[in-house]
């Protein structure tokens, strides 16, 4: 099976490894991708954007299946394009896509599924977001309608700062707050039922001690030893499964990846958000670990086959990722600062670097984005993986160069709670 994945970051290195560990894909493409995708796929100067591109790029290398990494050009519609040239595609429609696309849409099928969830408000004008926040009172949540990369989302207990983020932003969904703390599940779905993989948990917040303003995600590890066991099963009866079925109800059956983010409160899960694709950085120590084929699943997945392929399994042990951002991320990046010492992981066996913001010029490795990288470690448990994967970092070094010291460190599953959404 060729694959093709579509995307330039952390998430699509993640998915081109594991994609070619899978004895049953004999190459792996990728459209633009970065200088470590470039190390196990071959890359193609195409547009993600640009879905005629994307498609005609599928038809000339004979791709069996195109992965969609990113949100946007999901949100666009990408994925129609490419099944319409005939070609497998693991990722939603324009219509499912809108699950990510649109927070008062998510909103609207969780209410209608029954699905739990914060209680919200969906606002256009000042007025209205300020009744909202009174309704809810503080600590106040305010979330961009659409897209924001991660960093749409303001949690405060400042009410000025909650109706100034407000303020510029077209359409906000204003929330209750959820105390708990979070986890994500990436669910497998080909449109009628999922497959979920390992929980995980990322670290949103840009300082230790989730300090500092949302990122992308600044770690992540897996699995969540605290969580109790049967909480996978729990969200799959109250959320995925009735998601799935207002989604066909609705005419737009959802195939790709539902990731669910979730709070642990008192009053048991519930959904944060919904986002259509494998999370960044969460879904890396997943990928570690994944010990059954991954090319396997997604194609089952992409055509409606799923329950046909086996449950997706797991090594033992643990896997953890750190990132190291630019400087003066998140609000800006630092771009072509040389990135020394990658190469001093590359023989390792259970520690590998991720490449997302970097770059490839005469000077060597440099970087070209607000996330550069990540350390991934795999280990015995989340302390030996951890410990690993901070030895790794301390072996990189670029100009400007910030990681939080925190990711999976004690006491697990409660070092930011419910504050740190994106």
């Amino acid at each position: 099976m060729k694959t093709l994945v579509i995307g330039t970051g952390g998430r699509e290195h993640a998915l081109a490894i594991a994609l070619s560990h899978d004895p049953g894909v004999t190459e792996v493409h990728a459209a633009p991708g970065n200088p470590g995708i470039g190390e196990v796929a071959t890359l193609h100067d195409v547009d993600p954007m640009d879905g005629a591109a994307v498609a005609a790029l599928a038809t000339s290398i004979g791709a069996d299946l195109v992965v969609v990494g990113p949100e946007a050009p999901l949100v666009a519609g990408i994925a129609d394009v490419v099944r319409d040239a005939g070609i497998a595609c693991f990722g939603p429609s324009l219509a499912a896509a809108r699950l990510e696309g649109s927070k008062a849409f998510a909103k609207e099928v969780m209410a209608v599924a029954g699905v739990p969830t914060a209680g919200s408000r969906t606002c256009t004008t000042p007025d209205e977001v300020a009744q909202a926040l009174d309704a809810f009172g503080a600590p106040h949540v305010v979330k961009d309608d659409a897209l924001a990369a991660g960093k749409g989302v303001v949690v405060t207990n400042d009410r000025g700062e909650a109706l100034a983020h407000a303020a510029g932003c077209e359409r906000v969904v204003v929330e209750e707050f959820l105390d708990g703390p979070e986890f994500s599940l990436f669910v497998v779905c080909d449109g009628t039922i999922g497959r979920p993989l390992l929980p995980a948990q990322d670290f949103k917040r840009i300082f230790d001690g989730g300090r500092g303003p949302n990122t992308g995600g600044m770690g992540s590890y897996a699995p969540l030893e605290w969580l109790p066991s049967d909480m996978v099963q729990a969200v799959m009866a109250k959320v995925v499964d009735p998601t799935l079925a207002e989604m066909r109800r609705r005419e737009a059956p959802f195939v790709g990846c539902l990731y669910v983010g979730l709070a642990l409160t008192s009053a048991g899960p519930k959904v944060i958000e919904f986002n259509v694709r494998f999370g960044d950085p969460d879904i890396q120590p997943v990928l570690a670990l994944l010990d059954s084929p991954l090319g396997a699943l997604l194609a089952a997945a992409a055509v409606g086959n799923l329950a046909d392929v086996p449950e997706p399994e797991f090594a033992d042990g643990a896997a953890v990722s750190v990132v190291m951002a630019s400087a003066g991320y998140p609000e800006g990046s630092s771009t072509g600062d040389v990135v020394v010492g990658t190469e001093t992981l590359a023989v390792e066996t259970d520690v590998d670097v991720i490449h997302a913001g970097t770059a490839r010029t005469e000077t060597g490795l440099v970087t070209a984005g607000g996330r550069v990288l990540a350390v991934r470690a795999t280990g015995t448990d989340v302390a030996d993986a951890r410990a690993k994967a901070y030895e790794g970092i301390s072996s990189i070094s670029f100009p400007g160069a910030q990681w939080r010291r925190d990711i999976a460190a004690e006491p697990l599953g409660v070092v930011e709670g419910a504050a740190s959404r994106g």
